[in-house]
């Protein structure tokens, strides 16, 4: 059964611009993709086999060496920024911040994503690119969120998802609740404004609570 690799869009971005028949070109692409995990030798195999094909390589090599059912792993680690049930003002700007583990021996391939998967959308972005993650190495990984404009309890639940589209490892998620007396997004954003008032200090002044 042929396997179709649901690939992210910096891959997909990389063989649309790829527009090429230089062999050396191709294999030096197809081990920047694949994060040169597999050797020069096994570049210029999976080429051939692909006829020169880099998209066609790439999915090759994703299937033998990452099947759908491989076990990856992910495990939460600690809120950075945005505790559960932080008070937020409505209609206010915050970055949510979560420290997350690769838990298992398997690295994390390029394709990899952290993806919105259901609760309130407090955010336009619904899938963050996560690149090649070693095991037992942690990452931070942050998502641009705005609170809503009614006060009340909010819940944004995420999860890792592989090339593939398959889910892995824990749900993590973001609880706010909006209150007209919260400081939490408050205090981010003057940090923010603070910073860049002075490396850019003769910008012009604006509200940093502004959505």
């Amino acid at each position: 059964m042929t396997m179709e690799v649901d690939l992210d869009r910096e891959l997909m971005n990389s063989f649309k611009t790829m527009n090429t028949t230089d062999k050396d070109v191709l294999i030096h692409e197809f081990l920047r993709i694949l994060d040169c995990r597999p050797s020069a030798a096994e570049g210029e195999f999976y080429l051939e086999m692909a006829n020169w094909n880099l998209q066609e390589a790439v999915s090759a090599y994703m299937d033998i060496n990452h099947p759908r059912n491989v076990s990856l792993a992910m495990s939460f680690v600690q809120d950075i920024t945005i505790g559960e049930g932080e008070s937020i003002p409505p209609s206010t700007r915050f970055t949510k911040t979560w420290r997350i583990k690769n838990s298992g021996n398997e690295c994390w391939p390029n394709g990899c994503t952290l993806r919105f998967t259901g609760g309130n959308e407090l955010s336009t972005t619904r899938e963050v690119s996560v690149g090649p993650v070693a095991g037992g190495q942690e990452i931070d990984i942050s998502v641009d969120m705005s609170s809503p404009a009614e006060p009340g309890m909010y819940q944004s639940t995420w999860r890792m998802s592989n090339p593939f589209g398959h889910y892995f490892g824990d749900s993590i998620w973001v609880i706010i609740c909006v209150d007209v007396g919260g400081v939490m997004g408050v205090t981010q954003q003057l940090n923010s404004s603070t910073f860049d008032f002075h490396n850019s200090s003769n910008e012009s002044h604006q509200n940093p609570f502004e959505m």
